[in-house]
């Protein structure tokens, strides 16, 4: 018998698995340009838990670092060094959380953007077509400064495209 609370996901080649345990923390809808570039898409949809809740089953990544421009701070990038497949972060700026690349989940459309447990980032720099959820919290750049102090989210009643609302008024 399937447990409902255990997703699974992993790379294409199989080389590597993993599982997590419940619902992520939060859902993070990021159009930064590191995020553009390493997904090849305009957004990176990523789910973050805490590390206890995700453990790998098979199979051992190899891990880029990468400094943040946003924050200045290393993202450990993990990925299989057989096919290239980018399967989550951690960071050193919230150490203690995964954030996993929704795409490698084994269902991919488990991961739901939801008002209070979502947010956009980055859109000063996302694309202009790119899609600003509606009551989803959404910030120019990240939602906390390099201090880890909140920064002003802004919340959209309606779905508008960045070229649409970006800036709000």
């Amino acid at each position: 018998m399937c447990d409902p609370e255990i997703h699974e996901g992993g790379c294409l080649c199989g080389a590597i698995r993993y599982q997590t345990q419940g619902e992520p923390m939060r859902v993070t809808l990021c159009h930064c340009r590191y995020c553009q570039r390493a997904t090849g898409a305009a957004t990176m949809i990523n789910a973050n838990f805490e590390a206890a809740a995700f453990r790998l089953t098979r199979g051992t990544p190899t891990v880029y670092d990468h400094r943040s421009e946003g924050s200045g701070k290393l993202l450990h990038i993990h990925f299989c060094a057989r096919c290239g497949t980018k399967l989550y972060m951690t960071f050193e700026r919230f150490p203690g959380y995964v954030g996993l690349y929704s795409g490698s989940f084994d269902d991919p459309a488990w991961i739901r953007p939801e008002p209070g447990r979502a947010r956009q980032i980055f859109l000063d720099s996302a694309r202009p077509d790119a899609v600003i959820l509606a009551g989803i919290d959404a910030y120019g750049q990240h939602a906390t400064d390099a201090e880890g102090r909140p920064q002003v989210a802004h919340v959209f009643a309606h779905p508008v495209t960045v070229a649409e609302g970006w800036p709000p008024a």
